[in-house]
């Protein structure tokens, strides 16, 4: 659900950044006049490979650092995720402004050799001094300042590699390769746990983004050696928020955002906190811990490779809310399911309800984002996912120690019930429709 973009030029005459927005959905990644407007460029899959190897990388990492700290109750769990999210929210709009200034490919890059260095500093440590709280801690607080500047960047490159016309399929072939990669990931994660530990996961996780780096020093065009000239008239501060101003003014764009905000604090939750907490009250061991939360990605999995092969629905909203009202169904069934092949089950049509969702909205957003603003309205949509997280996976996590997870689930389906009725309400949602393909 994290979205990619390309530097944007300054607005001309009297555009509004919408309009200049929407005319800039046809640049690609270099002026190719050869490059059909429809089609998907070569340079597109190859950073693609590289994302499914680092997210195959960082899924496993994360699972194993949840299950350790699923070992010290919910409450700790919560508070590993809190600590990958609270950096998150501080400095994600000075990185999406860092991004539109000094491009995306050099902030990506500094990126990725910085969790080389902290990877292998976590399985170095852990290798010496044990699986102990305060590394978990410190390390989820590095990977929360690190994303901060990458997924801005990182969401925008859909957007800056293909054309107007072919965004939306290749931002769900994007989902669909990731979420194999999560499946996998979440699958291989409790399987590391299982028999190397958390230290394995690192040192994977950092080969990973070795790959990530050097397909981005490769890809890396000539003309983002050159910054950007800063706008006029603004400062750093003002530059950083100002893809709040540009989301919040836009109806469809505001909806949505809203829409994804309700999705990211009670649909997230589920197989990143509520599952690795409800395998282990049902007494389920690890594998089967990394295989529900898996069987979500490949039900998200499902619907991507639909969407790339067959394009979103026309209209993009009612599907959304839809699939909120799927997934929050299913969450309700695996909250009673009692045994672990039904439960499975379950967690798949959660991820079909997911994908249905995050397929729909995506386009919606990236494709809405003036070119000027690009990174920063996706630091906009990271933000907004990653606020109600600050909130919710605290909550829920000391809700399940009181109660139990079946309890939350149920809590987190009638949320996203009500996020969903929100979102039929909302006449920019109702009416918003499907980009077709230029004439």
């Amino acid at each position: 659900m994290t979205l990619d973009l390309v530097e944007g030029q300054s607005c001309a005459g009297s555009q509004t950044p919408r309009e200049a927005g929407r005319e800039s959905m046809t640049v690609s990644y270099e002026d190719k006049a050869t490059q059909p407007r429809t089609g998907i460029p070569r340079e597109y899959w190859i950073w693609l490979v590289g994302v499914s190897l680092s997210l195959l990388g960082s899924q496993i990492m994360a699972f194993a650092m949840i299950w350790m700290a699923a070992g010290w109750g919910g409450f700790f769990a919560g508070a590993v995720l809190t600590a990958i999210t609270l950096p998150r929210v501080v400095f994600l709009l000075a990185g999406g402004a860092l991004a539109d200034r000094i491009g995306a490919w050099r902030v990506m890059i500094t990126s990725d050799f910085t969790m080389i260095a902290a990877t292998l500093l976590l399985g170095g440590a852990v290798l010496v001094l044990g699986v102990q709280p305060y590394l978990l801690l410190t390390a989820a607080l590095v990977i929360g300042a690190v994303d901060a500047f990458y997924l801005p960047s990182s969401g925008s490159m859909p957007r800056r590699l293909v054309p107007g016309a072919g965004l939306a399929r290749a931002m769900s072939a994007r989902q669909a390769i990731g979420q194999l990669a999560t499946f996998a990931g979440a699958s291989a994660g409790g399987l590391v746990v299982a028999t190397a530990g958390l230290a394995a996961a690192a040192f994977m996780n950092a080969g990973t983004f070795v790959v990530m780096a050097a397909i981005l020093i490769g890809l890396r065009p000539r003309s983002s050696a050159t910054p950007t000239p800063p706008p006029a008239g603004g400062n750093a501060l003002r530059r950083s928020a100002d893809g709040l101003r540009v989301a919040w003014s836009d109806p469809l764009l505001r909806s949505t955002l809203g829409l994804i905000a309700m999705a990211a604090g009670f649909l997230l939750p589920v197989s990143g906190l509520l599952v690795p907490l409800l395998a282990q009250q049902r007494g389920w061991n690890a594998g089967t811990g990394g295989l529900l939360a898996g069987a979500v990605a490949l039900g998200i999995v499902a619907v991507a490779l639909t969407v790339t092969a067959t394009g979103t629905f026309s209209r993009p909203g009612l599907a959304a809310a839809g699939g909120l009202a799927l997934a929050a169904a299913a969450i309700v069934a695996l909250a009673f399911l009692p045994g672990a092949v039904p439960a499975v089950a379950a967690a798949a049509v959660i991820g079909v309800g997911s994908g249905v969702f995050s397929t729909h909205v995506g386009p919606l957003i990236l494709g809405g984002a003036p070119s000027t603003h690009v990174a920063r309205v996706q630091s906009v949509l990271v933000l907004v996912q990653s606020l109600p997280l600050l909130i919710t996976i605290n909550t829920l996590g000391a809700l399940n120690d009181l109660f139990s997870a079946s309890v939350v689930l149920v809590v987190c389906a009638v949320f996203l019930l009500a996020a969903a009725a929100l979102g039929l309400r909302s006449p920019a949602l109702r009416t918003a429709m499907a980009a077709s393909p230029p004439k």
